[in-house]
């Protein structure tokens, strides 16, 4: 009989009406960024108050690193040397030992040719400092954002040679991350492959919608590339920081490329010029000009992709 009362209530339940659920009752699944509010949430991420001015060997550069590996993995991308991403350095400051991780990965080429890209930029800044969090969003989020993107771009769309991505530790206070990568003996087959070095260091600021290439005045063949890049750029493209003239005030030296420069191995660097905010607490998501960083991180990959193309010509003209 209980069994019996049991079947007559559930078919009574089953022929009841139910209840309608409205779209905004259920539970929605976000929609994936586009490729440009990734750029941004990148560098918003990165700037937070909680990487605490990603200071190298601190917990707060720790924390930033973690969600770089995080991105490289959701983005698909393989270990460029050895079984991992992470590539651990020490140096020392003052009567200090810190430890810095330089992060290296790859996207295989489509082409048979061994040459290489390798593009770069660090994520590292100064830290925190009298009580002041430097959050560093221009110096450098903006540049491992906009490697980021490229590295998701070319995922989806190849590029013709391998792309080695060197995302770099302790490039404030003495470019440690880069010197220690190129002098490092495992490093050396890659080295050896790379045919020119990309560096984005400080892309997303610059009150004339002016981004800079340096490079031309030491390596020339790269003049007549660049100016075919900026006819195309999607902001005034500019050559110069990079002669010893005093009015240029030469970058040669003054990020992660000038590893690769003191080696006589080509270089292009991107950047903006100095603002009010640089190397400030004032360096925040909030003072990045959204329209430009957008524009100027579709040049650089406008670049990569266009040097990509290019690059057994490149090798000719650089002698390699």
């Amino acid at each position: 009989m209980r069994a019996f009362l049991l079947l007559a209530i559930a078919a009574l339940a089953a022929c009841a009406p139910q209840p309608v659920i409205s779209p905004s009752q259920m539970a929605a699944t976000p929609a994936p960024l586009t490729s440009e509010q990734q750029l941004l949430e990148d560098v918003r991420i990165l700037s937070a108050d909680n990487m605490e001015g990603r200071l190298v060997g601190s917990p707060g550069g720790s924390r930033a690193r973690s969600y770089i590996l995080g991105r490289l993995n959701e983005i698909g991308l393989a270990p460029a040397l050895g079984a991992s991403l992470e590539h651990p350095f020490q140096f020392n400051r003052q009567a200090d030992t810190l430890t810095g991780v330089n992060l290296l990965a790859m996207i295989p080429g489509t082409g048979r040719s061994n040459r290489a890209l390798l593009v770069m930029a660090h994520y590292d800044h100064v830290g925190v400092q009298n009580g002041k969090v430097f959050n560093g969003a221009d110096d450098n989020a903006s540049g491992v954002a906009a490697l980021l993107q490229i590295a998701a771009s070319m995922k989806s769309r190849a590029p013709l040679h391998d792309v080695i991505f060197a995302i770099v530790d302790g490039e404030e206070g003495g470019l440690r991350g880069a010197r220690a990568m190129v002098a490092d003996p495992a490093f050396k087959p890659l080295l050896d492959r790379t045919v020119l070095a990309v560096n984005f260091d400080m892309i997303s600021r610059s009150d004339k919608n002016e981004l800079y290439a340096a490079g031309a005045y030491h390596f020339t063949w790269l003049k007549p590339r660049l100016d075919a890049i900026a006819a195309d750029a999607k902001v005034t493209l500019k050559q110069g920081h990079d002669s010893p003239l005093p009015k240029d005030q030469d970058w040669s030296t003054q990020s992660d490329h000038g590893a690769f420069h003191q080696l006589k191995r080509p270089w292009v660097y991107f950047g903006v010029e100095d603002h009010p905010d640089y190397h400030k607490p004032t360096d925040d998501f909030g003072a990045i000009p959204q329209d430009f960083f957008l524009r100027s991180a579709a040049t650089v990959e406008l670049a990569t992709r266009a040097f990509d193309r290019d690059l057994e010509a490149i090798a000719q003209e650089a002698g390699r």
